[in-house]
């Protein structure tokens, strides 16, 4: 049998085991609570960056819905003023590829209630194509948060729309000039499109040198 000595000492013995084990255990409910209070921080900051991301997927999506109405509008009423149909329009759809966002371009035709879609290359010629590029790139330098400013240069803008639009070209360049508060710069064979301009210079290419001559009521100089 144990002796009251060699008890006692058994007894510190467990009892230091003991402290030393609660110590242990203070120190890992210490870590646990610290732990607790990390994960509990990046729940909150996990669902505010949900938010944030929502939100901004949100915002893109009505940003890119507006720029879509804006373009169709644009080139919907080109097409329409300068070839002078009502059953003509344009349409954007928009769409995701790759994770990435994506647009495909169509020109509906409304032939007595029967909507035709087609691309823009397929849809009557190349008069269409130069109307709808004309159009977009017009509606592009006017949408969006970051407005491009500065003129609007063109070469050769129309140079497949046949004669009998080329008037009515004329007029939506003009109309686009009051509306944008643009000035138009463009290079063109057109005739229709070259006396619309408040200004315009021929250019004739004399012995290997472009010479400039000036318009002024119809007449070159």
């Amino acid at each position: 049998m144990d002796t009251e000595s060699q008890l006692q000492e058994r007894a510190a013995r467990f009892r230091q085991l003991y402290e030393r084990r609660r110590g242990q255990q203070e120190h890992l409910l210490q870590e646990k609570r610290q732990w607790q209070e990390k994960l509990e921080q990046l729940q909150v900051e996990i669902e505010n960056y949900t938010k944030a991301r929502y939100l901004l997927q949100e915002a893109a999506s009505f940003a890119r819905e507006q720029a879509r109405q804006n373009i169709e509008a644009w080139v919907t009423g080109a097409l329409q003023f300068v070839f002078h149909m009502d059953n003509i329009a344009f349409r954007v759809i928009l769409s995701e590829k790759n994770n990435r966002p994506d647009a495909e371009f169509y020109v509906v035709s409304n032939y007595d209630g029967v909507m035709v879609e087609t691309k823009p290359q397929d849809a009557r010629g190349g008069g269409v194509v130069d109307i709808v590029s004309l159009a977009l790139r017009i509606a592009l330098m006017e949408s969006g948060r970051h407005k491009i400013d500065g003129p609007l240069m063109l070469d050769e803008p129309g140079k497949h729309v046949s004669e009998e639009y080329g008037m009515m070209l004329a007029q939506f360049l003009k109309g686009v000039t009051q509306k944008t508060k643009r000035q138009v710069i463009l290079v063109t064979h057109n005739n229709y499109l070259a006396e619309s301009g408040d200004q315009a210079y021929q250019a004739v290419l004399q012995q290997g040198v472009s010479v400039l001559t000036l318009r002024d009521r119809g007449q070159w100089y």
